[in-house]
């Protein structure tokens, strides 16, 4: 693991705002890993806020709901901060907020008596996916396919540059831990740790206050890259190896982010569906950098004018953390289930070195985290020989940066380990 620069000051004390609604939303049917869900609306429909707009019936998938009340105007091809362009459902807002009349909020009494499986019912429902960027379907989480006896909650959030979950923990402190309580209810586990990283203190101090009562155990990370990976975080927390090919619930955990457990919350105690959340953002662009809590859809350029002027015309704008984040060909993608931030990036900070020949230093062999040779995965790809870069263990990589952050060489490593996955895969 590294020391990054954090370059978290710029919002890590800003409280979340709320982002006026967008008079239009571009609602893509693909927000979580596996296939895009289907339309269940038609242009013209009316529509109310957190209506379930979309779905698909295949285990792998998360209904997804409307951001606003109004009209549907297009189902169309439109930018996606992921995979470039996708179909989305474009819905004009009306401005009424106006919401399906069954949503019925529950009393701690009542929450207390739901059954696991009401539980992940809710949440399958509610459309909630794994918020720290991974975007798999949180139901299936809820209910591995063998028992688990550990669960991790976690806030470490070790990207630069972001604070949303941050805010999360210290405004919604009690919320997070409800909805951990529900999660650790469907999972039946024993064990609950709560992951933060040290340079996150007054996460710390609430938590330390909410659960002196409780069998949680909250566990204070130091501040590295990439601490807040799920491996990394078992082996760190439990002392446990996710081995090649497993899964987390294979060594019996299962890991939730700060993010999603919250979500989980609000879609058992408030009837709420997944159509907002944090983002933060953030840059050397921006004069008034900020943790927003933003409705699914509403353009990017919304976001980054809300948070102006800008102090200068960004050469990069990145959607998620400056690691592993996704940059941007237009400002016009929508905020995703799955979006955490957006960075602005000024020419200095964007130029890219140019690339040289490997020098065998070993560095990228040192720092990463998965206990892979990036060079020789990536000298593999080169020469397009994909069984060996198999061989080698391109598909346990996670992508996180390191290799090329490391690099003395500028060596595009993550790019070409991308490629050798995505041929492995096929």
């Amino acid at each position: 693991m590294v020391k990054l620069e954090e370059q978290k000051h710029k919002t890590q004390d800003k409280f979340i705002e709320k982002l006026p609604p967008s008079s239009k939303v571009y609602i893509p049917l693909s927000q979580h890993l596996g296939e895009a869900c289907a339309s269940l609306v038609s242009p013209n429909d009316a529509v109310l806020l957190g209506e379930k707009i979309a779905s698909i019936q295949v285990h792998v998938s998360a209904p997804i709901h409307s951001s606003v009340s109004g009209k549907v105007l297009a189902i169309q091809e439109a930018p996606h901060p992921v995979l470039g362009r996708a179909k989305a459902i474009v819905i004009e807002n009306n401005g009424q907020d106006k919401s399906p009349s069954h949503q019925v909020t529950k009393s701690p009494e009542d929450a207390e008596k739901i059954t696991p499986e009401q539980i992940r019912n809710i949440v399958f429902e509610a459309g909630i996916v794994g918020m720290g960027g991974a975007s798999f379907p949180t139901h299936i989480k809820l209910n591995p396919p063998k028992p688990v006896d550990t669960l991790i909650i976690n806030g470490a959030e070790c990207e630069p540059y972001l604070t949303g979950d941050y805010r999360l923990m210290v405004e919604k402190t009690k919320e997070i831990i409800l909805g951990a309580e529900l999660v650790a209810r469907c999972l039946g586990v024993k064990n609950i740790y709560l992951a933060i990283e040290d340079n996150k203190p007054e996460a710390i101090k609430n938590f330390n206050y909410e659960l002196r009562f409780t069998s949680y155990e909250l566990r204070i990370l130091k501040s590295q890259y990439p601490q807040g990976g799920e491996k990394q975080l078992i082996k760190n927390i439990v002392n446990k190896e996710v081995p090649s090919g497993k899964l987390p619930f294979e060594l019996g955990v299962v890991v939730h982010n700060v993010a999603t457990v919250y979500a989980i919350y609000e879609a058992v105690y408030l009837a709420k569906p997944l159509y907002e959340r944090v983002v933060t953002v953030t840059g050397s662009c921006l004069s008034q950098p900020k943790n927003l809590l933003v409705r699914i859809g509403s353009p990017i350029k919304e976001l980054i004018a809300y948070c102006g002027p800008l102090k200068e015309e960004p050469a990069k704008i990145i959607v998620g953390g400056p690691m592993m984040g996704i940059a941007q060909y237009t400002d016009e993608v929508p905020v995703i289930k799955s979006t955490t931030g957006i960075i602005l990036m000024n020419e200095r900070e964007a130029r890219i070195q140019e690339e040289e020949f490997c020098i065998r230093c070993g560095a990228c062999v040192r720092e990463c985290p998965a206990g892979l040779m990036p060079c020789l995965i990536n000298l593999a790809a080169e020469k397009e020989i994909w069984a060996q870069a198999k061989t080698y263990g391109v598909m346990d990589c996670i992508e996180c940066g390191l290799c090329s952050y490391v690099c003395p060489a500028n060596r595009n490593l993550v790019q070409s380990i991308k490629r050798a996955k995505l041929e492995c895969a096929e």
